[in-house]
């Protein structure tokens, strides 16, 4: 089993005098703009360690919850240890689970085994840590909890980074950031740590995320809502079938859920469901100027263009327009609703569903029939505009944001960057290749060669193949 050089200079910031233990006694808000988020956390020009130490028993048992329902939000208690820079940060009694839906798995074995000491088979998988799951009011540099992601199906290793970055080049503040770390796992007994290789580290949007954004949304927490699928439900804002407060759990049977699931205020779900249901009430039965007056009151309507319109130019496919799936919508304490974009790693070339996610018209992207928070609003010419401004603006060769020659440079600066730690001890996803995912319908886009147009018939670069179809 490969043991990386990477291991010994991580015993040494194990140990090293520059060790801080976590406080816990700041207040959400001032959690919330704590520096220390962006220049340590969620920063593109470095690499930090993250090693989480679980007990032997545990461990085991993510293994065995695992097996009783993969979809299970179990957490164990874990010890966190974040360095960078020099300094290192120790948090214990921290909550850790997996995370993911169609993409999690068992991070060690196959099922029905226990941890192998001796001989272990990892795999990769997502993480989710809960700072304050097992001490009240505990915290990492101000954020209650934080997602890790494996490079599932992105051999380049940069399309969600990648993704929430130009979110934020672009304006979009309601976007979470999201930055790269090395993953370290440690099973008390064993003798060293297991190395998982390069991760994504992406924000979680909760109320510390909501806290951070009260100068735009207003202070207080309002609903938070995740956006998805649940059976044969999801939230395209036209059907309610499927609203409520999700309870997953060990046994399949009992657990519940929903389309649009409540995360704020849970204990309120009757006024949360009552507001959510005027809103798509308002939103499929007003038209015309009463329908253009409603929607301006009750949504930044520019704010989510400019959401949307980075969205198509990314290729995401699996999102509200096209799939119902993959957003949280916020209904703020300033009266007016927010559209939250996450789970961006099906991007950039990646593609199901759309027919070609390079070359699809971004006027008709997705359902235009049951996705009357987009297509109504597009369908008022200044609207329509305002999205087609922004397009245009994102694929400008004189801004730094999508044009080829603006985000090449950017993607192999962090291929670069990550490139020595790559090699793992999953032994998977070992290597960095420009492709896209080998289930996706156009295998041929790259992101640093190919040709100027298409995906179907050869390489094609994808920055340059989406820029033909954004003529404005």
């Amino acid at each position: 089993m490969k043991r990386l050089f990477l291991l010994f200079p991580l015993m040494l910031l194990f140990y090293c005098s520059n060790v801080e233990m976590n406080e816990n006694t700041e207040a959400s808000a001032q959690k919330a703009t704590n520096p220390d988020v962006v220049t340590e956390i969620f920063n593109l020009k470095q690499v930090p360690i993250i090693t989480v130490e679980v007990s032997l028993d545990q461990w085991n048992k993510i293994l065995t919850n695992y097996d009783l329902n993969p979809a299970n939000d179990k957490k164990v208690v874990s010890k966190f240890t974040f360095s960078v820079n020099g300094r290192t940060t120790v948090i214990d009694s921290v909550g850790l689970r997996l995370k993911g839906n169609t993409s999690r798995r068992r991070p060690e074995g196959d099922t029905g085994l226990l941890h192998d000491a001796v001989n272990p088979d990892w795999h990769h998988c997502h993480f989710g840590f809960d700072f304050s799951k097992y001490r009240d009011g505990q915290n990492f540099k101000g954020l209650d909890k934080l997602n890790l992601k494996w490079f599932k199906d992105d051999a380049a290793y940069c399309r969600e980074i990648y993704s929430y970055d130009l979110f934020k080049r672009f304006g979009c503040w309601n976007a979470p950031s999201a930055s790269y770390c090395r993953l370290y796992i440690k099973v008390q007994g064993d003798a060293q740590p297991a190395y998982f290789g390069v991760y994504a580290m992406i924000e979680n949007i909760d109320e510390v995320f909501i806290a951070k954004n009260t100068a735009k949304w207003g202070n207080g927490v309002g609903f938070l809502w995740k956006g998805g699928w649940s059976g044969s439900n999801n939230a395209n804002f036209v059907s309610t079938e499927s609203i409520g407060v999700e309870d997953v759990n060990i046994n399949p049977a009992l657990s519940t859920y929903y389309a649009y699931d409540l995360k704020t205020r849970k204990s309120e779900l009757t006024s949360a469901k009552t507001e959510l249901l005027q809103f798509i009430s308002d939103l499929n039965t007003r038209t015309g100027t009463d329908f253009q007056n409603w929607i301006a009151q009750k949504m930044d309507v520019p704010l989510f263009l400019k959401t949307y319109a980075v969205n198509v130019v990314l290729g995401m496919w699996d999102d509200y327009w096209v799939n119902g799936n993959n957003f949280y919508f916020y209904f703020a304490p300033n009266g007016k609703a927010y559209f939250i974009p996450y789970d961006y790693d099906n991007t950039l070339g990646t593609s199901q569903i759309v027919a070609n996610s390079g070359t699809q018209n971004p006027l008709s992207w997705g359902n235009m029939t049951q996705r009357p928070l987009i297509t109504k609003i597009l369908a008022i010419p200044q609207y329509q505009q305002l999205y087609k401004s922004y397009l245009s603006e994102l694929v400008s060769t004189n801004k730094d944001y999508f044009y080829y020659s603006k985000s090449v440079p950017r993607i192999q600066a962090w291929q670069s960057m990550i490139t020595p730690y790559v090699s793992n001890d999953t032994g998977e996803d070992m290597l960095i290749e420009d492709k896209p995912a080998s289930w996706g319908n156009q295998p041929n886009y790259r992101l640093l060669t190919g040709g100027p147009f298409g995906g179907s018939s050869g390489p094609a670069n994808f920055f340059t193949s989406k820029r033909t179809v954004i003529p404005w």
